[in-house]
């Protein structure tokens, strides 16, 4: 461990201050990504960019534009939308999370609230080895009425292994339509995950033989149609009256685009929407004291806030030591509902989420320091060896990090472990790629698409990107190839929950919080997938609402 970096100058007055400036100027904005943009997974940044000479008002109806007028007895939802995109191609970029989100497109799986692929446009899917069987529902269809057969899955999974990048593996896979309702994929080697890649909403279906335009009215499947499309900015949609799935509640929906937290709580307070996501801490603390009026669900979503601990500059008992140190349920309410605390990398409510830490335990912290060789020197700090116990945190500004980094330093300070904290534009070019740390802390999505390996492959694997902190385990190790190819969810549930154990024993890694999914809702309204800790899902056909 480096105790050489010395403490910036009045770092104690310094590290309160930031606390509370960073996080007035920050409450807002870590709620306004639970949306991953199109850029990229990690990208803070809106796609919605400089329109093109094609991004104009798209009005299909070519009758009204798209406003939220309504008749009497009519069910029209109005709400905000915090990112806007110039295109609704489902399959490229991340515009199928918001096809998904207005109800427009359907993969042939979708997540549920217990992180589980259930049957959406498939019935099921059944593997043999490495092949894999799937069976499309009886009546699947387009919104044009025209049926979705095997091979119009074909083309489509064809067509997204063409056009998305993060779906160029779909090629290396042989897909064949087995009869009109049966698509037979086999794979190079057993890929037990392969029905919950099926519920990307970046596979959703698209009839490719009678879209004209896929960028401004691509015909899907979904309970919803298209009525008036602005690139960049609101959209609005009306019921699919030939929708497969049975009943609609809906008549319809508007999405207006509303980047800033203090437009959607004035739109809520005035009644001009009816609900929304990612609501920030300032405008929840409003409607939480007024639960007459408003409605609100929190659930951890699968945004991870996390923290690597350098087993080749730390030992066990410092590890151990700041793992008990650090209050996570302190951190939560400081962040003011923004995030729950995490137990692991996933939602607890996951059957691979069930693992156990230690409770925040300060004086078994300094125990295990005294008895490491440890004593506290007359500023308050351990020190051995006439070295001061002073730990390198290194951390990003996005996703609140840096007032995470400020917290978590008050917070081992009070037991007598100094620190200095580094921030840095580019994580991945700087400590993560260089392992120049003590503490690093990473934000990322550790759940994507409802099954563990990729969170842990990415951390825990030999080799993994981030496990570059001296963290190596034989039998993790012998875990995580068992998870590669286990078809069994139960039995995958039971390793993931092994392996995240061992890495939470080891005190490599620190689970800090993951960013809640907050909606507000207005009496009566239900079904904006308020429950489901995924951000790429919103209206669908149980959506309700009282008539105006």
């Amino acid at each position: 461990m480096n105790n050489r970096i010395k403490n910036r100058p009045g770092n104690a007055k310094y590290s309160l201050l930031t606390v509370i400036l960073t996080g007035i100027l920050l409450a807002a904005a870590i709620t306004g990504c639970a949306a991953v943009p199109a850029a990229s997974p990690a990208s803070d940044t809106s796609a919605a960019g400089t329109p093109s000479a094609a991004q104009k008002t798209q009005d299909v109806t070519a009758s009204e534009s798209g406003t939220a007028e309504t008749s009497d007895g009519t069910k029209i939802l109005r709400t905000a939308a915090s990112f806007a995109y110039p295109s609704l191609d489902v399959h490229k970029e991340y515009y199928g999370w918001y096809t998904s989100i207005y109800g427009i497109s359907e993969a042939l799986f979708k997540l549920n609230a217990e992180s589980s692929a259930e049957p959406c446009l498939a019935s099921a899917a059944e593997a043999e080895g490495n092949t894999w069987t799937i069976t499309l529902e009886d009546g699947a269809a387009f919104s044009n009425g025209e049926p979705l057969t095997a091979d119009m899955v074909v083309r489509n999974l064809e067509r997204a292994a063409e056009v998305n990048s993060r779906f160029t593996y779909l090629a290396d896979f042989d897909i064949e339509a087995a009869d009109e309702k049966t698509v037979v994929i086999t794979t190079p080697e057993v890929y037990p995950t392969l029905k919950n890649d099926l519920a990307s909403p970046e596979l959703g279906m698209i009839d490719l033989d009678h879209t004209e335009d896929y960028d401004l009215n691509p015909v899907c499947t979904g309970p919803f149609v298209l009525k008036s499309f602005v690139p960049s900015g609101d959209v609005e949609v009306v019921r699919n009256e030939k929708y497969w799935g049975g009943d609609v509640k809906l008549d319809g929906a508007v999405f207006y685009y509303m980047q800033e937290d203090d437009p959607k709580l004035l739109a809520m307070q005035s009644g001009e929407i009816d609900c929304y996501n990612s609501v920030s801490s300032a405008a929840l603390e409003i409607y939480q004291a007024d639960p007459d009026t408003y409605h609100v669900v929190q659930i951890p979503g699968a945004r991870l806030q996390f923290y690597i601990l350098n087993e080749n500059t730390l030992d066990d008992a410092v590890r151990e030591a700041i793992n008990l140190t650090v209050d996570k349920d302190k951190i939560a309410a400081y962040l003011s509902g923004t995030v729950s605390p995490a137990v692991g990398p996933f939602s607890v409510n996951a059957p691979y989420g069930q693992v156990q830490v230690p409770a925040v335990d300060t004086e078994k912290a300094e125990s295990l320091l005294q008895a490491d060789g440890y004593t506290k020197a007359a500023d308050g700090f351990y020190e051995k060896d006439g070295q001061k116990l002073s730990i390198r945190i290194a951390c990003y500004a996005a996703r609140s990090l840096d007032t995470l980094a400020v917290l978590i330093q008050e917070q081992l300070r009070e037991i007598g472990i100094d620190s200095e904290i580094r921030v840095e534009e580019d994580p991945d070019s700087t400590y993560i790629a260089h392992a120049d740390f003590d503490l690093a802390l990473y934000c990322m999505i550790a759940d994507k698409s409802g099954d563990p390996l990729y969170f842990i492959d990415s951390t825990l694997s030999d080799g993994a990107y981030f496990n570059v902190a001296g963290f190596s385990d034989a039998k993790c190790q012998e875990m995580i190839e068992a998870l590669r190819s286990e078809t069994d969810t139960d039995e995958r549930a039971r390793l993931a929950n092994e392996i995240v154990q061992i890495a939470i024993d080891d005190n490599a890694f620190g689970y800090v919080g993951l960013f809640n999914n907050t909606t507000v809702l207005r009496p009566g309204v239900s079904g904006f997938a308020e429950d489901v800790p995924f951000d790429f899902y919103g209206i669908d056909a149980n959506t309700d609402m009282p008539a105006r």
